[in-house]
């Protein structure tokens, strides 16, 4: 990508129409875990934010990537064990099926963990 892209349908029109099917189809994902989420660009990639997290997603080469992922949360180690990536990242290789029930389950407990971690932080300093 030449440009940094300012929307998420730029983003995803910058690659092959195969990977686009999917960027889209994450997106969607995303979108019915977090209704209320809003969309937008972050560190060059498409985000969505919702209260005080947010969550990611990016396309690549040979896979899609989301960020952050649980894997250190029991919830997720096992469904996570299969897939790279670092520590706060799960790669999606495009030559399987990409899991999206699961990326709704990472979108969903990102987003509780954000609220979570919020009204701790409230209520701490009240």
């Amino acid at each position: 990508m030449a440009t940094k892209p300012e929307t998420i349908d730029e983003y995803i029109a910058g690659f092959p129409e195969a990977v686009q099917a999917i960027l889209q189809k994450i997106r969607a994902t995303i979108m019915r875990a977090l209704p209320e989420a809003e969309e937008t660009i972050s560190y060059a990639i498409p985000a969505f934010k919702l209260e005080h997290g947010f969550i990611y997603f990016a396309g690549y080469k040979h896979h899609v990537s989301i960020y952050p992922a649980p894997r250190e949360h029991e919830a997720f180690k096992a469904a996570l064990a299969g897939y790279k990536g670092g520590k706060g990242t799960v790669q999606f290789p495009l030559d399987q099926p990409v899991p999206y029930p699961l990326i709704a389950r990472i979108a969903t407990f990102r987003m509780q963990a954000a609220r979570e971690k919020a009204a701790h932080k409230k209520a701490t300093k009240a």
